[in-house]
């Protein structure tokens, strides 16, 4: 509002201008006294008009200023419906006197009200505003609690048996092998079951040409874990890798936890078996070899181990014909290429000696033609002479005997027979016999 007097500004909802105290003098937009008269009369058609109250006009007044008949306000229509209102109840002018707090209250309902539309955006607004800062505040505590996880992921991640395995390798790769066997030996502390760690030590010692020491990497760890399927498996690929198939099958044959066998089937090769067993023998004999597992076999006779590329592959039963001693060392390679441990058997061959021959007829004198006859028994051939000598398959005068041999007539004859084994060559004892014969 502004004051007629001095041009000052103020509040609408003062009624004495601040600056020179000019009371406000108020007068209506619009002629309010047919609406008044109109609803006291109730019917009247011709609209009876009297003169507005004064108390009515001025209950906006406040009682401890000056009134200035030189300041005017224009009523609006919410204030002239309250006016109307209050007369029409009978409210006389000095009970609608506000005390401080009703003036306050009446100069807040003369306050020209706003647009509600603009009311509403201006409410939306603000919505809208809280709405961003809370998303706001919402995304930042998000990330504080997502920045607070990644870091205390990072901190675990870095003591975590697999970052200890990577920290190895990158150690093993660099030459640091002081630094790597550090690290993979706190890896074996954070879990000793898991692998990883003993076969990254073993390959600190491949690197530097020591198979041996690698070994020994699983083989301690196998010792104090019987039942660990997965570092029997690290130590197989060990083998393999570094080309030592052979010792797969040696490492398998100490195992007796079945959970292990199951695990590592495809590896097992079972050693060959013999038949019949080893042992001694008086004839010839045919060695059966096999293996449960199946595969190739290969063998050897001279007593060496046999390989795939330094071995006879079996295909047929073995012979052993000469009389003596005979070793015979055979693997099995399985499906997979793994070779099983050396299988052996001795042999022993020793054909038995025969008696001296039966000669007949026996020594004596005859006087009639008589046939002499040497009993051979199967596996061996028979020699004779009959000028007293022993006889010898070498010497010419040593006769192979072939049938009954007629006695010399009108002499004494010395006849002496042997029989020598086919397989070995070896003679029996000589029988002599001492014929006279006579006319």
């Amino acid at each position: 509002m502004i004051c007629t007097r001095c041009g000052a500004e103020f509040p609408d909802d003062q009624m004495v201008c601040p600056i020179c105290g000019a009371e406000v003098q108020i007068v209506p937009d619009y002629n309010p006294l047919d609406d008044v008269l109109a609803q006291e009369v109730r019917g009247s058609v011709e609209g009876a008009t009297r003169q507005i109250q004064t108390d009515d006009i001025r209950r906006y007044r406040r009682d401890d200023r000056t009134q200035n008949v030189n300041s005017t306000r224009v009523l609006s229509q919410d204030e002239m419906d309250r006016i109307r209102d209050r007369r029409r109840g009978g409210v006389r002018p000095a009970d609608r006197t506000p005390a401080a707090g009703q003036r306050q209250n009446t100069a807040e309902q003369r306050r020209p009200r706003q647009d509600t539309g603009e009311l509403r955006r201006q409410r939306q607004q603000k919505r809208l505003e809280a709405a961003k800062r809370k998303r706001r505040n919402l995304l930042i505590t998000l990330f504080v609690i997502l920045a607070v996880i990644v870091a205390g992921i990072i901190v675990v991640y870095q003591n975590s048996y697999t970052s200890m395995i990577n920290k190895g390798y990158r150690s093993l790769q660099s030459g640091d092998y002081t630094a790597a066997e550090e690290y993979f030996q706190r890896a074996v502390i954070k879990d000793e079951s898991r692998p990883d760690a003993y076969t990254g030590r073993a390959q600190i010692y491949v690197v530097q040409d020591d198979l041996e020491a690698a070994e020994e990497v699983f083989l301690s760890a196998i010792a104090t874990q019987p039942t660990n399927a997965e570092l029997y498996q690290a130590a197989i690929d060990f083998y393999m890798d570094t080309e030592q198939p052979g010792r797969v099958s040696a490492l398998l044959n100490n195992c007796d936890d079945q959970g292990v066998l199951k695990a590592v089937a495809k590896y097992i090769s079972a050693a060959p078996v013999f038949s019949p067993e080893a042992g001694s023998f008086t004839e010839v004999q045919e060695i059966t070899i096999t293996s449960e597992t199946g595969g190739d076999i290969y063998y050897t006779l001279d007593g060496s181990d046999p390989t795939a590329a330094g071995g006879t592959k079996y295909t047929e039963p073995v012979l052993l014909q000469t009389e003596g001693s005979t070793e015979i060392r055979a693997i099995a390679v399985n499906e997979s290429g793994i070779p099983s441990v050396v299988a052996s058997a001795e042999y022993v061959i020793e054909f038995p000696i025969e008696n001296a021959p039966a000669v007949t007829p026996s020594t004596g004198q005859y006087t009639e033609p008589t046939q002499i006859t040497i009993t051979v028994p199967e596996g061996y051939t028979a020699y004779y002479t009959t000028d007293g000598s022993v006889p010898d398959p070498s010497s010419p005068s040593t006769v192979q005997y072939t049938g009954p041999v007629d006695m010399p007539e009108g002499t004494q004859t010395i006849f002496n027979a042997i029989l020598v084994n086919n397989q070995n060559g070896k003679a029996t004892d000589v029988t002599t016999r001492n014929y006279i014969t006579t006319d």
